[in-house]
């Protein structure tokens, strides 16, 4: 069992289900709303420690409702929450709309996240003792940045989601290993729209790269190689709120346990196309013996 330690958000994400969703001055009726908890942080969490992996969160959640809640379902997915802090206030929220096709729009408030500013006494030991460390961008750089060094300090290997968006420092990016960004991320970070060349220039500033494109599977760039398209498995999605984070978890599972990059690409894959054919974002993502039975089918 592979060790990993995710540095990164907890949210409720208040998801409406629409036919199709607003534009800008419009109401439109909707035919659904839920509460479930989410944040790129604990969804990869929760989706690596499903997938197989022995997790832990470093984290802020609220003292409120929504926080206890959070903090429950981390626990109950078998994800350790030792470091997972309470601050005064309440816990993140992602306000998510849903149409009938599986697309979906995102406003975050970032609410205890942004308390996560650094590191606290103890976090650089849990992350010095993993194997692997997955880190978003829906906390303060200033945290990224420190875990991502601690990792680097203890060779441990670090996996960045650039999400959401936005320019990166370039001592941030000397300390990862592995970038996965979507199609719309690795634009931002390069100004590059098609996808090859975008992970082609990253790799200026990265090792590896794997650049998600949805229903098209993902495009992994290494250093001195061709970049190599890997194939997502062909379903209807309903909901594609957390495939992502359902990818990057169960990749760093299965490159924890030594599988060869396109192996566990295509593993990973089988698990998002899992999570899009359920609602929800954590609570949509797969157990382990699900993926290897799509994976050896």
């Amino acid at each position: 069992m592979t060790d990993i330690v995710v540095l990164g958000s907890t949210n409720m994400d208040l998801v409406t289900y629409v036919e199709k969703a607003p534009q800008r001055g419009e109401t439109v009726t909707g035919r659904e709303f839920r509460t479930i908890p989410g944040g790129k942080g604990a969804n990869q969490a929760i989706a690596a420690a499903r997938a197989g992996g022995n997790v832990s969160m470093i984290g802020a959640v609220g003292n409120d409702a929504y926080g206890t809640r959070l903090r429950s379902t981390l626990e109950h997915s078998g994800v350790d929450t030792d470091d997972l802090r309470t601050a005064e206030g309440p816990s993140g929220t992602a306000h998510i709309v849903v149409d009938d096709e599986g697309g979906n729009a995102i406003v975050v408030i970032p609410g205890a996240n942004g308390t996560l500013d650094h590191l606290s006494p103890g976090d650089e030991g849990v992350i010095a003792a993993a194997d692997t460390l997955l880190l978003q961008l829906e906390i303060p750089l200033a945290a990224v940045l420190a875990g991502a060094q601690a990792a680097h300090r203890h060779d441990v290997r670090t996996i960045l989601t650039p999400a959401p968006a936005q320019p990166l420092p370039r001592e941030l990016l000397a300390t990862i290993d592995l970038l996965v960004p979507n199609e719309h991320e690795a634009t931002t970070l390069t100004g590059r729209t098609d996808p090859r060349e975008a992970a082609t220039a990253l790799l200026d500033q990265v090792p590896e790269v794997v650049v998600t494109l949805g229903a098209a599977g993902s495009l992994y760039a290494t250093r001195g190689a061709d970049p190599v398209t890997v194939p997502a498995p062909k379903i209807t999605a309903v909901d594609s709120t957390g495939a992502g984070d359902t990818f990057v978890g169960a990749l760093a599972v299965a490159l924890g346990e030594g599988r060869p990059m396109r192996e566990a690409l295509a593993w990973a894959a089988e698990a998002a196309a899992l999570s899009v054919q359920r609602e929800g974002a954590s609570v949509s993502m797969p157990y382990r013996p699900e993926i290897d039975a799509r994976y050896t089918s």
